[in-house]
């Protein structure tokens, strides 16, 4: 693990990458897991690609996640896959002592027909109890703003209790920038008798043109008010960094005083404005 004095944070924290493609990308990812590892994550999860199409990289970023004495939780997507092919994805998993994983739908991949085996995340999450027993901890997604292609909120949600009532343990959220979003969405699962963890996602404005486009594809809002500050700043990417971390920051204290039980952190494979909003979350507990 890193050297480096760990922070204390109110909450239990963990951060997401994705696989990278070149050996460079993986060495550089190396450090960016020592300097996050300075906030004590409870774990790193990785993601998959369409159809598994990162399957390998993503094996291969796990075992550098582990071997640096953090652990890691893969993505595993159940669309264009076979029960045969995950059983030995899960095979693969439980040989290299993994313990946790974050299953999901997941994507079609361009010019596939065929959804696979698994029509939705229950099913897989399902398979997954069924072959595995229930010594691995399964996170899944949760959409506080609803998932992109769903037409009605109320079905939405019911698929959800059904991924939970199929066996995971807790989810964490697709990324927002409201926390009614997120607490309202906290009331209607409670509703439905969801009583797991359910972790909010968060993305620091890495890149804020970026995340706007992210925005807009999957139905996240940014609050108004927010986006004509960030398009007012222009090129001015000082102010940009700084008004994305205090947004950022403020957004993660109201859902800790709210009572979210931790906080899950989008990376794109960088450091500095993750662990800025750390230094801030700890300053303020301090």
């Amino acid at each position: 693990m890193s050297d480096t004095p760990s922070l204390r944070l109110p909450v239990p924290v963990s951060f997401e990458f994705f696989p990278p493609n070149t050996e460079a990308g993986s060495e550089k990812l190396k450090t960016v897991v020592r300097e996050l590892g300075s906030a004590a994550p409870e774990f790193f999860s990785v993601t998959y690609g369409a159809g598994g199409s990162t399957r390998d990289r993503t094996l291969s970023t796990v075992r550098d996640i582990a071997a640096l004495g953090f652990e890691a939780a893969p993505h595993l997507s159940c669309v264009g896959s076979t029960r045969v092919g995950i059983a030995e994805i899960l095979g693969t998993y439980r040989a290299q002592n993994i313990r946790r994983l974050v299953a999901l739908r997941g994507d079609l991949p361009s010019g596939t027909a065929t959804a696979g085996e698994f029509r939705y995340a229950n099913e897989l999450i399902a398979f997954v109890r069924e072959t595995q027993g229930t010594d691995l901890r399964i996170e899944v997604a949760a959409y506080p703003e609803y998932h992109p292609q769903q037409r009605y909120a109320r079905r939405d949600l019911q698929h959800f209790a059904n991924k939970m009532k199929a066996g995971a343990d807790a989810a964490i959220t697709q990324f927002f920038y409201n926390p009614d979003a997120y607490f309202h969405f906290l009331d209607e699962v409670r509703a439905l008798g969801v009583d797991a963890p359910i972790v909010p996602g968060i993305m620091p404005f890495h890149n804020y043109a970026r995340i706007a486009q992210f925005a807009m594809r999957d139905g996240i809002e940014i609050p108004r008010w927010v986006a004509l500050k960030m398009e007012g700043y222009m090129d001015d990417a000082a102010s940009i960094r700084a008004f994305g971390i205090e947004v950022v920051s403020r957004l993660c204290e109201r859902l800790i005083a709210g009572g979210a039980p931790a906080i899950h952190f989008y990376t794109l494979n960088q450091s500095a404005l993750t662990l800025e909003v750390c230094r801030r979350l700890a300053s303020a507990r301090a």
